[in-house]
């Protein structure tokens, strides 16, 4: 059965269900389409979002289970306990968005490539101008070493990426955003897929149609605050 394919000029088309994504590969659901603000912002609503490689067509998932974080049960383990309370970094919010998403654009060790592409990181950038992306950084005697960005909606932090020069430096900025959201009154951070890394911090996997049923509950309230840039 072919993919839905969405129209490029069409910003407002509805996405298919979630219910029909793929499950091989699991969640793929959409082709095509746009990376404007409401294209973007409408498929994260519905738990979809994009990613997709340079040689291909803009691919729309929502993978099955679906992991997240319930911010009451982050989880510090000892040693990163003992970083955070020798405050060797830094962190601020929204100072350095740009820089972040670049950097977390930059291939991994053993990678010759990104999955961020240009057009990717020009569409968050947008995002961020207009109040619905943020970036968390961490620094290390003023060097940008660690952060994380994501999109905010509602109740909802769904993150995208995070990356570090230095030991400890992302664990940092995400344990700064969860206590940060939690701070705040948001109930749920969407990491969209499983990795040991997050799980370490507490991450679990929850069936995509409960994450679906959370996601509605939670999207349409306000925060406590919106004071991101601190």
């Amino acid at each position: 059965m072919p993919l839905p394919l969405l129209h490029p000029d069409w910003a407002d088309q509805p996405f298919p269900a979630i219910t029909q994504a793929l499950t091989e590969p699991d969640g793929l659901l959409a082709v095509g389409g746009c990376l404007s603000t409401q294209r973007i912002i409408n498929a994260y609503s519905q738990g979809i979002f994009p990613w997709y490689s340079h040689d291909e067509p803009i691919l729309w998932w929502s993978p099955d289970p679906r992991l997240v974080v319930f911010p009451e049960k982050l989880h510090l383990s000892k040693s990163l306990q003992k970083a955070l309370r020798k405050q060797i970094f830094t962190v601020t919010f929204d100072h350095a968005f740009a820089q972040v998403i670049k950097a977390c654009a930059a291939p991994r060790a053993g990678d010759s490539g990104t999955w961020l592409l240009t057009d990717m990181q020009q569409a968050y950038c947008r995002l961020h101008d207009e109040g619905h992306a943020h970036s968390i950084e961490t620094w290390y005697q003023g060097e940008l070493v660690g952060g994380l960005y994501g999109i905010a909606i509602g109740q909802v932090f769904f993150g995208e990426s995070m990356f570090h020069r230095k030991t400890d430096a992302s664990k940092v900025a995400f344990v700064s955003l969860v206590q940060q959201l939690s701070s705040w009154g948001y109930q749920l951070i969407d990491c969209q897929v499983h990795t040991q890394h997050l799980v370490s911090l507490g991450a679990e996997e929850i069936p995509r149609s409960h994450f679906a049923t959370l996601l509605q509950q939670y999207r349409h309230c306000q925060p406590h605050s919106t004071a991101w840039q601190k």
